[in-house]
């Protein structure tokens, strides 16, 4: 090479797949669908804060910033440069689709607006709140075995040439901004909310069996990062900021993003099943507190008897 210097196409080559830190934060647009969205939604949980106080109910401070902190990062996802080129750019998309579904939901039950809402809240739509999250489906939803399945089906849509349909249409893009969060707060929820109790043995297998399946929704990351050709099909380059990258380096830096968010994204389930467990276990020991002598006996009994 003449002079030592590099050629166009290895400084392309070279060239980082995403905006700098200053691009990234100066690059805004506005979303009015997202906006009403976080109006209504900030407007009806400080309502809710408000009448909560009127009836005596100190309603805490960190729940507050929880939901704030939702607001604030869909806000971001809607409002900033990833909102702007989800449509043309996979990394993009997926960051997106990704923090939707897990990290919104997860700041927003740990908000607790259904607790909020039966503090605060009319009466009539905290009973049917109360009465959505004794359903079976609810029970179904907030079994930790069946959410990490139903993510997993949800990103493997990435594998497919239907993901490339799904980036570049405007229809999918806000049913996306609408239902994706929707749905992992449906999913989470039963895991968060204090009503919700089950047995601690049916809980244990819970852990054990969600440590193993919430591992695999890494899955569609892993395979989006070590496949070697684009698998939506869309081959075709984006056009528009010079650090755009080609269609394949695309893909790898959307699974990237989408390994490391699904890991990560593991914890809070966790944690929220780690709760669970210490609420029934204080739960069932309180039970076995108030029996009588004559009650434990007569269990001891029962349970002998069924083994035998």
């Amino acid at each position: 090479m003449p002079g030592g210097g590099l050629s166009s196409a290895a400084r392309s080559s070279r060239r980082h797949p995403t905006p700098s830190t200053p691009e990234f934060w100066s690059t805004w647009h506005l979303d009015p669908l997202a906006a009403v969205l976080i109006a209504v939604a900030a407007v009806t949980y400080g309502w809710w804060v408000v009448g909560a106080a009127r009836r005596g109910t100190r309603w805490p401070w960190w729940r507050t910033l929880a939901f704030v902190g939702a607001l604030v990062l869909f806000g971001i996802l809607q409002f900033g440069i990833v909102g702007i080129h989800d449509q043309d750019l996979r990394w993009a998309f997926v960051l997106r689709l990704a923090l939707l579904f897990f990290a919104v939901p997860t700041f927003a039950a740990f908000a607790a607006p259904v607790s909020l809402l039966r503090s605060g809240g009319p009466a009539r739509l905290a009973q049917a709140a109360s009465a959505a999250l004794a359903s079976r489906p609810a029970r179904v939803l907030g079994n930790a075995v069946v959410s990490p399945l139903i993510a997993l089906a949800l990103f493997c849509v990435l594998l497919t040439p239907f993901s490339a349909t799904i980036r570049e249409s405007p229809v999918w893009a806000t049913a996306i901004t609408v239902f994706v969060p929707m749905l992992g707060f449906a999913l989470l929820t039963p895991l968060s909310e204090p009503g919700i109790l089950r047995s601690s043995t049916f809980v244990t297998m819970e852990f054990l069996l969600a440590f193993v399946e919430l591992m695999a929704d890494a899955i569609p990351g892993i395979v989006l990062r070590i496949t070697n050709h684009v698998l939506d099909g869309s081959v075709t380059a984006a056009v528009g900021q010079p650090w755009f990258p080609s269609p394949l380096r695309d893909q790898h830096l959307a699974g990237d993003l989408l390994w490391f968010i699904a890991e990560v994204a593991d914890v809070p389930v966790l944690i929220s099943l780690f709760v669970r467990w210490q609420r029934s276990d204080r739960r069932e020991a309180r039970t076995v507190d108030a029996l009588t002598d004559e009650e434990m006996a007569e269990l001891t009994r029962a349970h002998l008897q069924r083994r035998g």
